[in-house]
């Protein structure tokens, strides 16, 4: 019986340091990739997004959308996005419904890119945010009024 208590203690405890080391990886590559020190950041945040760190996951798509440190490639955008909107996170899911609103990645679908969106801008954490940043940037372009549209948000 203490052979399985400590078992399992060694085991919360790895779990515990794996989340910890996704942390760490993300918070180092974040502020390498706020510096547009992209080349350094970019393992970073693939070793922390192969672990399920939702951000890193979100933020590795951002590279490859914008081939910060990365050859840019829309599908694996949209992959690294999906895998944070799929844990909730409101910045992937507006990413993911970006790229079905425009093709980026995956093929256009209009009723997919509203279902993220919509998500997104629903988020209690992040959504509010979200969707005053549509409203600013409508003024600025027009992919921004045409989501807010496609939310009847105008």
């Amino acid at each position: 019986m203490k052979r399985l208590i400590y078992l399992c203690m060694l085991l919360m405890c790895s779990i515990s340091m794996s989340a910890q080391s996704a942390d760490k990886l993300y918070d180092e590559g974040k502020k390498l990739y706020d510096a547009e020190q992209y080349d350094k950041a970019v393992p970073m945040l693939q070793a922390a997004a192969e672990k399920g760190h939702k951000k890193a996951q979100y933020r590795l798509g951002r590279c490859y959308d914008k081939g910060n440190g990365v050859k840019e490639d829309n599908k694996k955008a949209y992959e690294w996005y999906m895998k944070s909107a799929k844990q909730d996170y409101a910045k992937g899911m507006y990413q993911v419904g970006r790229c079905y609103l425009k093709g980026k990645g995956v093929a256009a679908n209009e009723d997919e890119a509203r279902k993220w969106l919509k998500r997104a801008i629903n988020d209690p954490k992040h959504g509010d945010e979200i969707l005053k940043d549509l409203r600013n940037a409508k003024a600025d372009g027009e992919e921004a009024a045409r989501i807010l549209t496609l939310l009847g948000k105008k």
